[in-house]
């Protein structure tokens, strides 16, 4: 991706996220990264997703280096270089503060695998990640930890962290990250709950 093309798909797709009620605020941050120039993509800190642009968001290197931007990197960039350090794989990452998968991060307990979706978009279960300063590459390093065989997990006491080769793949996973916190929710209130088996959820990724 070119400089503007990443500028571009950040920006959409942080309004997108607003607009989905991913974000609230101007909490939620999400990024790109390009491999081969070194440069991570950002939104940049508090400023308000209904007026940002693609010249709003900042152009980086993992070590924090600010290469373009007006604005500063959000707070969290230090999170979202220590997913790219430990996941080459990775090129894209979002936090959110959505509010029924934040609850279950407010609660210390992991999304159960309810939803046949949840095994090919999420690997099963959501897991929490151990609590970590906000604003540090620990949090991220905390996030790296439960993500080994999953693209999605709970920040404790602060949000969810999703990750994908791109943000069109770690987008729809924040989505379903909310939609299974949702509905995991909404079933709890209506008497103990059926998660998906082991066996059912190896057979699922066998097929």
């Amino acid at each position: 991706m070119t400089r503007e093309e990443m500028r571009q798909a950040v920006c959409a797709c942080a309004k997108q996220s607003y607009q989905e009620k991913l974000f609230a605020g101007t909490s939620g941050n999400l990024s790109v990264y390009d491999g081969e120039s070194g440069l991570m993509c950002i939104t940049p800190t508090s400023v308000a997703y209904e007026t940002i642009t693609p010249e709003d968001m900042v152009l980086m290197h993992l070590d924090g280096t600010v290469e373009e931007g007006k604005y500063r990197p959000s707070s969290e960039w230090p999170m979202h270089a220590a997913v790219y350090t430990a996941k080459p794989e990775v090129g894209a990452v979002i936090h959110t503060h959505s509010p029924y998968a934040t609850a279950f991060a407010v609660n210390h307990k992991n999304i159960p695998a309810i939803l046949i979706e949840m095994v090919p978009f999420l690997g099963g279960d959501v897991p929490l990640a151990q609590f970590a300063v906000p604003g540090t590459a620990a949090v991220g390093e905390e996030a790296v930890k439960v993500l080994q065989a999953r693209n999605g997990c709970l920040l404790a006491n602060h949000g969810v962290l999703t990750v994908g080769r791109d943000l069109d793949q770690a987008h729809i996973r924040a989505v379903y990250v909310e939609d299974a916190a949702k509905i995991c929710s909404i079933a709890i209130g209506n008497g103990p709950i059926c998660p998906i088996t082991e066996e059912q959820i190896a057979a699922m990724r066998e097929s």
